[in-house]
């Protein structure tokens, strides 16, 4: 197959291909991120890369297969506030370059990808366009992350994949999950904390023992947020939940910190006593501190996914995203597709 990809990213559809069976004697890409490139050559150095979609000639891509691609849903995302819910805006112009790119290369299969949450106008209009209706598929049924897409495709026989059943603890590496399905992979990940896996159900994070994590002597690197450990040598002979220690309760037992330590981001053990409370300050902890609850094997500290976990939702392979730093890689699994979703569609052109 020849195949044509507009806003390419890491080349999920590639790997995507493989995936379904079938054969790719020619893979055009057009994307403009560095560092997405910079990973899908690693993978995939025989694609061919062309830069902007808005540069384009397709008309050199007439007699391809298949035309691949899911044009940024950032202007039409509802964690934007005043996102765009009309066609006059950049993010309709982007798509229509994906509609441009079907008519000047004339290729006979289309998929092409968006969030399940724009607006209706938006939906409806892609759908006038492309001539076709959406398939909402849920990455749930074959990874471990809840994340609702919607599919226009004239690929045939496309139906809702089974529910492989993959839970967040199938994925992780040495953690706890309290929920069963991660919530949706986005581009912005580096600043996560628990408030926003607790109250804004996004930026999963994970629970790791204590006292194993010292054992380890590993630093948890939540981006920009460090949580680390201060146990003193004979305190790391015990389990912070020995509660009878005196040591441990007769004073507030600090565990942690979110972004520079300061008074309001630091974090408590619940096993010892509380700090001073306040009527003024700043940080996450303003006024009463921040206290990590035990779960029922003991004390923990509170981690994101690493990009390995977060790579395993997508269905990739583990380390497809290694070569650039942390940050980049979970913008780029972020803003990529889950790839066994598109190798079950794909299938349909067996």
């Amino acid at each position: 197959m020849r195949i044509l990809s507009l806003f390419d990213g890491i080349s999920c559809g590639r790997l995507a291909l493989e995936r379904a069976g079938l054969p790719v004697e020619q893979y055009d890409a057009f994307e403009i991120d560095h560092y997405a490139i910079t990973v899908s050559k690693k993978n995939f150095p025989d694609i061919v890369h062309h830069g902007n979609v808005f540069d384009g000639d397709f008309q050199k891509f007439q007699g391809y297969d298949l035309l691949l691609g899911g044009s940024p849903c950032t202007y039409w995302s509802v964690a934007k506030q005043n996102r765009e819910t009309t066609t006059d805006g950049m993010g309709f112009q982007l798509f229509m370059e994906y509609v441009r790119a079907l008519k000047e290369s004339q290729c006979r299969y289309f998929l092409y990808e968006n969030n399940n949450s724009i607006h209706q106008n938006i939906k409806q209009e892609i759908s006038k366009r492309l001539g076709v209706e959406p398939i909402m598929i849920n990455s749930a049924l074959v990874s471990a992350q809840n994340r609702k897409r919607c599919y226009w495709t004239n690929i045939p026989h496309v139906t809702q994949p089974e529910d492989q059943g993959v839970l967040l603890k199938d994925v992780i590496e040495d953690a706890i999950p309290w929920q069963d399905k991660s919530y949706c992979m986005t581009a912005r990940y580096s600043g996560a904390v628990i408030s926003n896996t607790l109250e804004r159900k996004q930026r999963t994070m994970l629970a790791v023992p204590v006292y194993g994590a010292a054992q380890r002597g590993r630093c948890l690197d939540t981006g920009q947020t460090k949580q680390y450990m201060e146990l003193r040598d004979d305190e790391k002979s015990n389990c912070l939940t020995t509660v009878q220690k005196d040591s441990l309760i007769c004073k507030p037992v600090r565990i942690g910190a979110y972004g520079k330590g300061e008074q309001g981001q630091r974090i408590y053990s619940v096993v010892g006593k509380s700090i001073t409370l306040s009527a003024n300050g700043g940080g996450q902890g303003a006024k009463t501190g921040l206290y990590k609850m035990d779960l029922p094997d003991g004390d923990y500290i509170i981690r994101k996914l690493t990009p390995v976990e977060a790579e395993r939702l997508q269905t990739l392979p583990d380390n497809y995203t290694a070569g650039i730093s942390n940050t980049q890689r979970y913008k780029c699994i972020g803003n990529g597709w889950t790839v066994d979703v598109i190798a079950h569609i794909l299938k349909g052109l067996i």
